[in-house]
């Protein structure tokens, strides 16, 4: 049977993170009319959040309250249910329906898909229990409900060891580190972020993270979290006989995107659910998928500017507007205190050599102030970066990278604040409005202007305007020195 004409066309939303939350805005500011009626559908509890800025929870510099991303109240004012709290448990393809593990049916016009990512824990003895949970002293480093585990517990926790140097591994081991904790990280390659950082990058990071509290073992494997450590402590101990102390092991190993449902619909997945241009899975016309589950032309994305650009993209298809996903360029930001780090595209390339023409690689290290700069250039365009450090010049080698625009005919001004001939590296008040100041949310300095004249005068109004500051934060000083040099008004820290 086919339904009335004059019903409302229903969105069933799957996941209310950072592209579930965003994708539900980008739709009802394109639907005016509450064409769309809308459900979504989080396993959470919470209200959406922002999940880069948990290492900031953790350390303490922010609340929960202050991360959150979408008030719950905008849901009833905008005419969308919220559900939270609520587990998907199979989608009925044929029916257009989803069963949720209440037992529920929740019928849909369109379904989208954010379910995200979940967190993945090594065959390492001792991490999970016999009832096939994590053992207490275990925990994993992904949602706010992980986060607040580690803080109710830190009352008893002297030494921590964190498994993973990655992003979300060393954003642990600050945040615990800042907050008293021995920490120490296990990670089995050569060099932290190895996906991100070359070997001398990886070099000056560690130091910079071991004057910061936090010490890191390369190239090593742990084996074995046991009891017997230090008069009846907890310890784990690696594959080399090390043992090291732990009364709290944060497992930070990487992440498998949820494909779980789409799986069991017999959707196509590959490394996660495939989708086409307009993030419609390639099966299904009624299905489409978004953020970390998403998979487009073979790469699926980990960060949240992509996430959100998907978001944005889907909610103009359904809306019946031209937007397409072409991809999107990667720049992965470490968001832990007192650590500045930026990383983009290759990265891992070694100095100019007579096979490749076009290359060019520049590079300046001074480890001892935890300074390490790196840019890739091929036929005049940035093809990969490493800024560490707080280099001045990283918004400047961010844009030439994001637009693959021209560099400039000085090189050092790429890695050196002040040279003439910097391009793009301006002072804020000449910046043109086209400069995109917040990458995650593709905010330009133009609307921030335009968000001062309208009667801005702090960075959380514009932020309340903009959306810039509200991703991954490493955009908050820029914003304030537009701000500062619009307006006389002081800015507050």
């Amino acid at each position: 049977m086919s339904r009335p004409t004059d019903v409302a066309p229903r969105i069933v939303v799957v996941g209310h993170g950072m592209a579930g939350a965003r994708f539900v805005q980008e739709l009802r500011a394109r639907d005016l009319s509450r064409r769309f009626e809308v459900t979504v559908l989080g396993a959470e509890p919470e209200a959406a959040y922002n999940r880069v800025l948990l290492s900031s929870v953790l350390a303490g510099s922010l609340t929960p309250a202050e991360i959150e991303t979408v008030p719950s109240a905008w849901y009833a004012a905008e005419d969308v249910e919220l559900r939270t709290g609520v587990e998907v448990a199979a989608i009925d393809r044929r029916h257009r329906r989803v069963l949720t593990t209440a037992g529920e049916h929740v019928p849909y016009d369109h379904l989208v898909l954010a379910t995200g990512s979940r967190p993945w824990v090594p065959p390492i003895d001792g991490l999970v229990a016999d009832d096939g949970e994590l053992d207490r002293d275990v925990v994993v480093f992904r949602t706010l409900g992980d986060c607040r585990t580690m803080l109710a517990r830190l009352d008893r926790v002297r030494y921590a060891v964190v498994l993973g140097g990655g992003l979300l591994g060393l954003e642990a081991a600050r945040g615990l580190a800042g907050r008293g904790v021995d920490v120490e990280v296990v990670h089995p390659a050569d060099r932290l972020m190895e996906r991100q950082l070359d070997l001398d990058a990886g070099r000056v990071l560690a130091r910079t993270l071991r004057s910061l509290g936090v010490r890191t073992r390369l190239n090593a494997q742990a084996v074995r979290f046991t009891d017997g450590w230090g008069g009846g402590g907890r310890g784990m101990r690696l594959d080399d006989g090390t043992r090291l102390p732990a009364d709290l092991v944060v497992v930070a190993c990487g992440v498998r995107p949820n494909t779980g449902l789409a799986a069991a619909a017999r959707l196509e997945v590959e490394r996660a659910i495939v989708v086409d241009d307009t993030m419609t899975s390639v099966t299904d016309p009624a299905i489409h998928a978004i953020g970390e589950c998403a998979q487009y032309d073979g790469q699926v994305y980990g960060l949240v500017a992509p996430a959100w650009e998907q978001a944005a993209v889907l909610a103009d298809v359904l809306t019946g507007g031209p937007e397409r996903y072409r991809g999107s360029p990667v720049v992965t930001r470490l968001k832990a205190a007192d650590v500045d780090l930026a990383a983009m595209g290759e990265t891992d390339v070694d100095e100019l050599s007579d096979d490749e023409e076009g290359l060019e690689v520049l590079r300046f290290a001074d480890p001892a102030r935890g300074t390490y700069q790196k840019v890739v250039i091929r036929d005049e365009r940035v093809t990969g970066a490493i800024m560490l450090g707080g280099p001045e010049t990283v918004g400047a080698v961010t844009q030439l990278f994001d637009r693959a625009a021209p560099v400039p005919a000085d090189r050092r001004a790429l890695i050196f604040p002040g040279v003439v001939d910097a391009g793009a590296a301006l002072d804020p008040a000449d910046l043109p409005d086209d400069h995109t100041v917040c990458r995650c949310n593709g905010v330009t300095a133009g609307r921030v202007r335009a968000a001062c004249e309208a009667g801005a005068d702090t960075v959380a109004e514009i932020a309340a305007t903009t959306r810039a500051t509200t991703g991954c934060g490493g955009c908050r000083s820029d914003v304030a020195a537009l701000l500062a040099s619009r307006s006389t008004v002081e800015v507050p820290a």
